[in-house]
């Protein structure tokens, strides 16, 4: 928490004093914004030990719970403020995010105030027993810090850093170097929330679930034969199937996400959307959800098995990978436009996996188990996307989306029975992962 103040206080500066303002008349309460959502992080931040101390014990319901009660929220007042009161700009996003910040933590403090001491902690043997052990402090009989714990915790922060860079780059690329103004920036933003639906929604969820299950079957910096065979069998065969989960579904969004990009940004914002650069940045978001979606899983695996050693050598890889990304960035922004982003995107997640695949193939290479198999798809499956594909862009050309809404609907029609036959020809021949889903 300390740390979270002073990088909101430094930041804000920076943010206010250093970089573009917007013109007040234009974007009034901007100052007012930038203050917010630093004291929104900070709070957050309150929040942290029972997030983790719920991550650790597998409380998915109360994460689910929680996190669902905060959107919400945040939702409601959002959109009740801009019907009533929209002279309030950028306030009412402001008043929003803090709500969303203060419920989260609520909901995690109150879950534990009345769970912790309870028979039902009690019978759990729950390592905490009162609120206060939660609270800084010092023990008895024990150093200061455990260095062991404090150099992994620093070698996850540098990879933490890093991994912001790679993800949130090309923002920091479009606020420091202006390549893009305020009205591409906009739409980018649109394109970008848009299309992270799914990982937000799908992706991540798997992602922070299975990392907490890969972490606790195996064991962290030991090779194949010095695990438990039994678990090694089972992390393998999960991870197989959860390969070929993300990958179908990131495949599916690639597909039909390339035809009906268009239609459903004219649906969404109209021409001012639909027109412009909007379409070929969504189709392009299409194809990164690919590489996102495989990366989640890779990563997740890689990272709950990495020793400290490891750590540290993948974070020299991301420092060189994070200046490449940087200068990708740069350069493809002033050749394609705000397109370049997404490109350098799919080049970094493109880097990671293959890093993640090495380390997996590396792992499972002195056992019987192949789980990156699961990133090859039934090859009359693959047969029945290609077909997909060609047959919907073709329906795109002739029918939208300037043809009036029958045409649209005709598109629409086309492509629900392509997507029909990839489901059917799915269950047909995937019949492992069909399984899998039904248990999970």
């Amino acid at each position: 928490v300390p740390l979270g103040i002073f990088w909101s206080v430094f930041l804000g500066i920076v943010w206010l004093q250093l970089l573009e303002v917007p013109d007040p008349t234009l974007v009034p309460h901007y100052r007012a914004g930038v203050v917010a959502f630093g004291l929104s992080a900070v709070i957050e931040l309150l929040g942290e030990p029972f997030w983790v101390l719920a991550q650790a014990h597998l409380f998915v319901r109360l994460k689910v719970i929680a996190e669902s009660f905060s959107v919400l929220s945040k939702c409601v007042l959002t959109v009740t403020l801009v019907i009533l009161y929209p002279q309030w700009g950028l306030y009412i996003f402001c008043l929003a995010q803090l709500l969303y910040t203060s419920v989260l933590v609520m909901c995690y403090v109150i879950y534990f105030v009345t769970f912790l001491g309870s028979p039902e902690a009690t019978k759990k043997s729950f390592p905490v027993a009162r609120m206060k052990a939660l609270l800084p402090n010092l023990v008895e009989d024990e150093t200061f810090l455990n260095w062991k714990e404090a150099r992994l915790t620093w070698s996850f922060f540098k990879q933490s850093f890093l991994k912001q860079i790679l993800t949130e780059g090309e923002r920091y690329v479009m606020t420091f170097l202006n390549v893009l103004n305020f009205g591409d920036q906009g739409v980018y933003d649109i394109i970008n929330n848009l299309g992270s639906l799914v990982a937000r929604f799908i992706f991540l969820p798997i992602e922070e679930s299975f990392y907490v299950f890969f972490a606790k079957v195996l064991e962290r910096g030991k090779n194949v034969k010095l695990q438990r065979q039994d678990d090694v069998a089972m992390a393998a065969g999960v991870l197989e199937l959860l390969l070929k989960l993300v990958l179908l579904i990131g495949l599916t969004i690639t597909v039909f996400g390339y035809a009906y990009s268009q239609l459903a940004l004219d649906i969404y914002g109209g021409s001012m959307l639909s027109s412009g650069t909007g379409p070929s940045l969504l189709r392009c978001y299409s194809l990164y959800v690919l590489f996102l979606a495989v990366n989640g899983v890779t990563e997740c695996f890689t990272f709950a098995l990495m020793c400290k050693e490891e750590v540290d050598r993948y974070n020299f890889v991301m420092l060189a990978l994070s200046f490449t990304f940087l200068c990708i960035s740069y350069f493809l922004t002033y050749w394609h436009g705000s397109v370049g982003f997404i490109l350098a995107n799919c080049f970094n997640m493109g880097i990671r996996i293959a890093h993640s695949v090495h380390y997996i193939h590396h792992f499972f290479k002195e056992s019987s188990y192949r789980p990156l198999a699961g990133l090859l798809p039934s090859p009359l499956l693959l047969l029945v996307y290609i077909l997909s594909g060609a047959i919907t862009v073709f329906s795109e050309v002739f029918f939208c989306c300037d043809k009036g809404w029958v045409a649209r609907l005709v598109h629409v029609s086309v492509g629900a029975l392509c997507f029909a036959a990839t489901i059917v020809t799915m269950f047909y021949r995937e019949t492992k992962l069909v399984h899998f889903v039904r248990g999970q």
